[in-house]
C-alpha cells in the first residue's frame, strides 16, 4: 500500500494502490462479491488485476482450509500487470480463509474478519490449536471483528427470510464495509442485483438490505481511523470494459467470423477451466454463433473438423486432458488441411490434477502430442485482453495457410480480468480465406506460391468435387496415394507451409534486443510478474531485458541471434523447463531456468530475487 498524500476534507487517506483479498468458504459467495468489487473499481476508473483462486469442488468441506475461495484483486492509479506479491487488506469469513491466507498480509495490513464464526470448533476444523482472535497473534495487524453472521440476521429479520437464505446474503454485507472503507458507490452495485434476481424481489431487497447494512455499519460505528481513496488511473482516452481471458477469446472468435465473413461454430465438452468460453459464446447467436455441447472430448473436435469443412469457421476449447483426446481429430485436420481452432486453457496436470489451478504444462503436448510428422501452429497469449487479438490472429493464421491452430492460454488468464479498451472496427485488419481456383481441371489442388495452402473449397460445389480424409494424398490431383516419394512431399510440404507462418509474424528486433547481462525469456500469463520484476530491475540500473513470445510454433525470425547476444539466458515457465528445451534444441545455446509448478503463478518477489542472484553472479 503506497501513500500518496492525506485528503483532510474527506478524511481520506489518498493510495496509489491497494491489494485486497475475499476469502471464505467455497459457498460463501466470494468470486461473486471479489468479481463485484473488481467491475466496481474498474468503473470508478483504476487500472485492475485480480486473480480467483478456488477449490475444484462444488462445495469443499466447509471451514475447513481444502474449501477456502479466494479472489485477490489490485486496483491502482497507475498502470499494473498483477494483483501484487503482498495483500494490503483480506477479508477473512471464517478461520480457515484466515489460516489460508494471513501470511500474504502485510505488516499493519487491514484484517477484517466475521467475529460470529471464531468459535473454538471452526478454529479447530481449520486446525488452530487455540483462537487466534486470542493469542496475540494478529496484533502485527489492524484487525477489524465484525459479528456478520448476526448483523446479517437483524438487516434482514424485516423480510421474515428463512435463516439459511438469509445467511447468503452475509458476503453483500462485508461488501457493503469495504465499499465503504474504499469509496466505491454502491448504486451501480443494487442495479446489478435487481438485474440479476430478476422477478425474484424478494432476493433482490434482501441482498440490497445486507449491501446497505454493510456500508451504514462501516460508516457509523467507526471501525477504521479513516477511509482510502485511489484516484483514477491515467488510462488512454477511449471505450473500456471489465475482460476475463476467456470472455476476450470468445469476443475475438466472434470477431474473427464477422471479419472473414465465414459462420462460426463452436463445439466443446465442459472441462474446468475452458467452459467458460462455451457459456460466453452462447450468447452471441444473434452474429450466427452456433454452439454444440458434445458428449465428449473427441466428438467435439470431430464436428468441428466437419464444420469446418462444410466451411465454418471452426472452434473448440478444451484443457489438459481433453487436449489428449483431441489430438488424434487434430491430426485428421493436419492431414485433411482444413482450418480450425483450438482454445487449450491449460490446468495442473497430469489426468485430473488440480483442475482450479494454473500451469504451462501442455507446450510440447501442444507441439509434438499427435503421431506422425504433424506440426501445427501454436500461439500464447499473455494478458487477459491479448486473448482477444491471439484469437483473432489463430483465426486469420488458420484460414491463411489451411491448418488446425491451437492457443494455449491457462487458468490464470482464463479466470482473471482487467480493463480492456474495446477497439474500433477500423482497428482490426480483416482477412479473407484461401482462394478459390479459378478452373476445377487440376487447379483445384494448386497451393498459393507463399503460403502453400490449398483452397478451402466447400463440398457440393459442381466441377469442384473433391475427396479429403486422413489417407495421403496425391500432391497434385488430391486422390489418395500410397507412393513413398509422394508421400516424402507431402510432409515436406505440411512442415514448409507451417514454417513459412513465420513470414507473417514480426521479427525479434535487434535495435529492441541488442544485448545485455541478461535476457529473460517467457511466454504466456507469466508477462505480468515476469516485466515488473525485470522493470524494477532496469530501474535499479542492471543491465536486463524481457523478452515474451506469443508464437511458440514458428518461433520468430531473429530469435536464434538475438539469444546469442546475452551473456545469459533465463527462460521463466510455469512448468519444468519445456519451453527452455525447444529453444535449447533448436540452437544449442546454454540457458538458466526458473521453473514453478504449484498451481500458482509467479510472484514479482521471487522473480526479482532469482534475477538480481543472476546478475550478481554475473558480475563476478
Amino acid at each position: 500500500m503506497i501513500e500518496v498524500s492525506k485528503a483532510e476534507a474527506t478524511n481520506r487517506e489518498v493510495l496509489e494502490e491497494v491489494t485486497i483479498l475475499f476469502s471464505g468458504d467455497s459457498g460463501d459467495g466470494i468470486q461473486l462479491i471479489g468479481d463485484r468489487f473488481a467491475y466496481s473499481s474498474s468503473v470508478k476508473g483504476n487500472d485492475i488485476s485480480c486473480f480467483p483462486d478456488f477449490p475444484a469442488e462444488i462445495r469443499a468441506p466447509a471451514g475447513t482450509t481444502a474449501g477456502v475461495s479466494g479472489f485477490k484483486l489490485c486496483f491502482s492509479s497507475e498502470p499494473i500487470l498483477t494483483p501484487g506479491d503482498h495483500l494490503d487488506a483480506m477479508v477473512a469469513m471464517n478461520p480457515a480463509a484466515l489460516k489460508q491466507n494471513i501470511s500474504e498480509l502485510s505488516d499493519n495490513g487491514i484484517l477484517i474478519i466475521n467475529s460470529d464464526s471464531f468459535k473454538e470448533k471452526d478454529c479447530v476444523k481449520a486446525g488452530y490449536q487455540e483462537n487466534p482472535l486470542k493469542t496475540g497473534e494478529l496484533d502485527r495487524f489492524r484487525l477489524v471483528e465484525i459479528p456478520l453472521t448476526q448483523l446479517t440476521l437483524d438487516a434482514l429479520s424485516s423480510l421474515n427470510l428463512p435463516r439459511k437464505k438469509a445467511l447468503l446474503c452475509k458476503n453483500m454485507l462485508s461488501l457493503g464495509v469495504v465499499c465503504w472503507l474504499y469509496e466505491r458507490p454502491i448504486e451501480e452495485l443494487e442495479n446489478w442485483l435487481d438485474a440479476k434476481f430478476g422477478k425474484q424481489h424478494l432476493l433482490s431487497e434482501a441482498n440490497k438490505k445486507a449491501l446497505h447494512s454493510g456500508y451504514n455499519y462501516a460508516d457509523t460505528i467507526e471501525l477504521f481511523d479513516a477511509g482510502f481513496r485511489v484516484p483514477k488511473a491515467n488510462l488512454p482516452k477511449g471505450r473500456y470494459r471489465h475482460i476475463t481471458g476467456n470472455e476476450a477469446l470468445a469476443l475475438g472468435a466472434v470477431v474473427a467470423s464477422i471479419k472473414c465473413k465465414r459462420e462460426l461454430f463452436f463445439a466443446s465438452y465442459p472441462i474446468t477451466p475452458s467452459s467458460d468460453v462455451l457459456h460466453s459464446l452462447a450468447r452471441y447467436k444473434n452474429f450466427g454463433v452456433k454452439t454444440f455441447q458434445s458428449e465428449d472430448e473427441i466428438s467435439a473436435m470431430g464436428a468441428v473438423v466437419g464444420a469446418s469443412f462444410a466451411g465454418n469457421l471452426a472452434l473448440t476449447s478444451t484443457s489438459g486432458p481433453g487436449l489428449d483426446l483431441k489430438q488424434e481429430m487434430l491430426g485428421l485436420a493436419v492431414m485433411a488441411e482444413l482450418p480450425a481452432v483450438v482454445f487449450n486453457i491449460q490446468r495442473a496436470g497430469p489426468s485430473t490434477g488440480m483442475p482450479t489451478k494454473t500451469e504451462q504444462t501442455d507446450l510440447l503436448a501442444a507441439l509434438y502430442g499427435r503421431h506422425g510428422e504433424c506440426e501445427v501452429p501454436v500461439l500464447a497469449p499473455s494478458t487477459p485482453a491479448d486473448c482477444f487479438t491471439m484469437a483473432i490472429e489463430a483465426f486469420r493464421i488458420a484460414v491463411t495457410y489451411m491448418t488446425p491452430v491451437i492457443v494455449l492460454s491457462d487458468g490464470y488468464l482464463a479466470n482473471s480480468a482487467e480493463p480492456w479498451q474495446i477497439p474500433t472496427d477500423e482497428d482490426i485488419d480483416g482477412f479473407s480465406v484461401a482462394n478459390l481456383p479459378a478452373q476445377s481441371d487440376g487447379a483445384l489442388f494448386q497451393r498459393c506460391p507463399n503460403t502453400l495452402a490449398r483452397s478451402w473449397v466447400l463440398p457440393g460445389q459442381k466441377g469442384l468435387e473433391h475427396r479429403l480424409g486422413g489417407l495421403e494424398r496425391d500432391y497434385d490431383k488430391g486422390a489418395i496415394s500410397y507412393d513413398p516419394d509422394n508421400h516424402f512431399k507431402m510432409v515436406l510440404t505440411r512442415k514448409e507451409k507451417i514454417k513459412r507462418i513465420s513470414q507473417d509474424i514480426s521479427p525479434i528486433s535487434a535495435d529492441e534486443y541488442s544485448g545485455a547481462d541478461v535476457l529473460v525469456v517467457a511466454w504466456g500469463s507469466t508477462h505480468g510478474a515476469l516485466h515488473t520484476a525485470v522493470q524494477q530491475l532496469k530501474s535499479e540500473g542492471y543491465a536486463i531485458d524481457h523478452l515474451h513470445l506469443r508464437n511458440l510454433n514458428p518461433l520468430p525470425e531473429g530469435l536464434g541471434d538475438c539469444l546469442r547476444r546475452y551473456r545469459k539466458v533465463l527462460v521463466a515457465e510455469l512448468n519444468l523447463g519445456q519451453l527452455n528445451s525447444v529453444l535449447k534444441n533448436h540452437w544449442s545455446i546454454e540457458t538458466e531456468v526458473l521453473q514453478k509448478v504449484s498451481g500458482m503463478p509467479f510472484k514479482i518477489d521471487e522473480v526479482y530475487q532469482h534475477c538480481k542472484q543472476l546478475l550478481t553472479d554475473n558480475s563476478q
